[in-house]
């Protein structure tokens, strides 16, 4: 699941950066209400985490043009106004959620879970491919009826094949995508977490569905 955290503060801002990503979350962030503005609206996003008091556009007026141009995706604001006035503006204003600063980062967590839980029974099911089901607010994963269970990485990873499935995908988009920190591309860590993935989820099932291709990379493919 894709995060977008609008949030000027910087070092709260990696606090959350660093909280979700531990969690198998991807955040982006962005420091000021135009460039969070811009990025919302050129970038797929499942949740956006947006702080009302920002420079160059306050969250409120980033909130109400992502609304005008028809764009739902769950927003949680989260800032130190905590008046009712502006929880109500804010709620009335399109927002899915209100959390004040300070605040513990378990109660984010499980506040985003319920956005994501929410935005998933809107949206249908879970994410199927085959016989391959991925829940992708729990991060849970089955073959059948049989749950598989997968580290962090391993779920990006495989999360990633899903959403491309039958489209051939290079190492390059699989450490850009699913990766975090530094990365190496002379490493041959991409082929050892395919090879991981495989032995959880390919080996005890049919049909077999994590296929190399020559000169490429892999594909999600029955």
């Amino acid at each position: 699941m894709k995060i977008l955290v609008i949030e000027d503060e910087k070092k709260v801002a990696s606090f959350i950066k660093k909280g979700f990503e531990n969690e198998s979350y991807q955040v982006t962030l962005s420091h000021n209400g135009e460039d969070g503005l811009q990025k919302a609206t050129s970038n797929e996003f499942d949740l956006i985490i947006l702080d009302s008091i920002l420079p160059k556009m306050d969250g409120l007026t980033v909130l109400c043009q992502l609304r005008e141009t028809g764009i739902q995706v769950p927003v949680l604001m989260l800032t130190a106004k905590t008046e009712t006035t502006d929880i109500v503006t804010g709620l009335d204003s399109g927002a899915d959620a209100y959390m004040a600063k300070p605040f513990v980062f378990a109660e984010l967590l499980a506040r985003v879970k319920v956005l994501f839980r929410r935005s998933k029974q809107l949206r249908g099911s879970d994410i199927r491919y085959a016989n391959l089901r991925i829940d992708p607010v729990d991060h849970r994963v089955w073959r059948d009826d049989t749950e598989i269970r997968l580290s962090g990485t391993e779920y990006q990873i495989l999360a990633y094949l899903v959403r491309h499935a039958e489209v051939p995908v290079s190492r390059k988009e699989i450490v850009d995508n699913c990766w975090k920190g530094p990365f190496s591309m002379f490493s041959n860590v991409v082929d050892v977490y395919i090879n991981y993935i495989r032995k959880k989820v390919d080996v005890p099932f049919s049909p077999k569905l994590i296929h190399s291709i020559r000169g490429k990379g892999f594909v999600l493919k029955d």
